[in-house]
This record gives C-alpha cells, structure tokens and sequence, in this order.
C-alpha cells in the first residue's frame, strides 16, 4: 500500500509531480541537495496552487492543507517512502546511484519509479539492487495539468508494481498507458517527428516558426512544436532526440536538429532561461 511518496529533484517536473501527489492526499516528501531549488519549488507550488484558489478550483484552506502535506527535504537519510519518482538529470548511472542508496535506507518493497522520458528503465534496473520493482513513470508537463502518464515496463518489472501504479494513477486523477520499454516509449517516439520535421521545414526556408505554430494550433493542437520545445526546455527535448537518434541505429528520421543544436550550445532553453525560439520577460 502507497501511503508516502518521495519525489527525487525538485525541478520544474519534480516539484509538479509532487503537487500533483499532495493534492491527492498522500503524505509528500520532495528532496533536492540543492536548499535554493528547494525554495524555487515551494515558491512554485504555492503559486501554483494560489492560481487554483483564484479559479475556485480549491479554497483557500485546501490549498493550505495541500501544502502542508509537502515536506522539503535535503538530506537522503529523511527519504522514508512507499514510493520514489525520480526526477533528476537524464542519465541513466545518476538514476541508479540515487535508486541505491535510497534502497539502503528503505524496506524492500519499496519501489523505485523513474520519470524519464527517453532512458531505458531495463538498463536502469540492470544495476539496482531490487530491479523487480523499477518502473518506469513518466508525467507530462506542466505535471498538475496534463492528465497522461507512460507507465513504462521494463524486463524485470513484476506485475504488481505496474498495478499498484495504475490505481495510483486513477487517484492522482491522471491516465495511465502501460507500454513496454522501447526507445522514447510511446509518446516522444511519435512526437520526435511533431518537433524534428518542424525544424526541416524553417531550416529549408518553407515557413518561419511563428508560421509553423500558427498552422498547427489553428489545426487542433494546443501548442505549436516550437512553443512546446521552449516549455519542455531546449536541453532536455535536444537530449531525448539524440537519445532516441541512437537507440536506433542513428536513423536518419530520429537525427536531431541543428537549429536545436545550436540553441542549447548558446544556453537558449526556451522559457526557463527566458529565451528560446522565443523571448520571454
């Protein structure tokens, strides 16, 4: 039974996973060594959480009880938990490192869920020490919004694990798909061609990139793929194409963009460093 969740890395993704749990009750611990992004996170969440007063989505009062539920913590011998999501830097040995020493300090049904979006979960429970009950848990961002999750199996992920999840994702109010592990999963290997042809066609001078947003939004989607680039962050959708570019043989439908390239090299990330494709305030 899930009754505490620790979410590891209090990021923009960390600290939306962790509202999202502490909005359905659950006791939340949310960990960074990092005080400053600890602070950045509480700041985020409590203004995030105001916003749904000021919708009358919540009162005032459940928003201070849903903040009250989230613990911030920066010392891993306080990670006590039914459950981790993970949602560090995307490399697969940090993954693990952090994975290990938290089942150090834990009971050995815990289990271990990482929210990459592009790593192999396989290959990360090929080196913890309880690899059964790795899973992996990708949300979507912003987390408190988008309602899918890719609950992602890999080769030694028991049944029960991806059960327990599924309820939980019904009590988080969130849409769980269960995949097996393959590159990119379901969603970012389908979306990997909404990004990288959108960059083919304004690199080739078919359409500028205000163009491209205009015609897909006006089409149904509620972000063009350069907008959504800039709020995923440059870094990390440049880092799941090149993932998926190399999980496949370096296949020439998968090769990245040298126009996202080049912008992660300038530090361009898009909203959170406030430029991007875009300029933000």
């Amino acid at each position: 039974m899930i009754s505490t969740i620790c979410v590891i890395g209090a990021g923009t993704m960390g600290a939306g996973i962790a509202q999202v749990c502490a909005q359905a009750g659950y006791y939340t611990l949310l960990f960074d060594i990092n005080t400053t992004v600890l602070d950045k996170a509480a700041t985020a969440i409590h203004k995030s959480l105001q916003f749904l007063v000021d919708k009358q989505k919540i009162t005032a009062e459940e928003k201070e009880q849903i903040f009250k539920r989230v613990q911030f913590v920066h010392d891993t011998n306080d990670c006590l938990a039914d459950l981790f999501i993970e949602a560090i830097v995307e490399k697969t040995e940090a993954k693990v490192a952090i994975f290990n020493q938290l089942a150090e300090l834990n009971h050995s049904e815990v289990i271990f869920a990482s929210n990459t979006s592009s790593l192999s979960i396989s290959a990360i429970q090929a080196g913890i020490i309880h690899p059964s009950r790795v899973v992996g848990m990708h949300f979507f961002n912003p987390a408190p919004v988008m309602k899918l999750v890719e609950l992602v199996k890999g080769n030694q992920t028991t049944d029960e694990v991806v059960e327990a999840l599924v309820l939980l994702c019904k009590q988080l109010n969130k849409v769980a798909v269960v995949c097996k592990d393959s590159p990119g999963f379901i969603v970012n290997r389908i979306a990997r061609q909404y990004y990288l042809e959108s960059m083919v066609i304004v690199e080739k001078g078919l359409a500028n990139l205000e163009q491209v947003d205009a015609i897909m939004e006006a089409s149904g989607f509620k972000m063009g793929p350069f907008k959504l680039m800039d709020l995923i962050g440059m870094d990390i959708n440049f880092a799941v194409s090149e993932s998926i570019y190399h999980a496949f043989n370096d296949a020439k439908r998968f090769e990245p963009s040298p126009i996202q390239r080049e912008k992660v090299a300038k530090g361009e990330l898009g909203k959170k460093t406030g430029k991007g494709f875009y300029t933000y305030e």
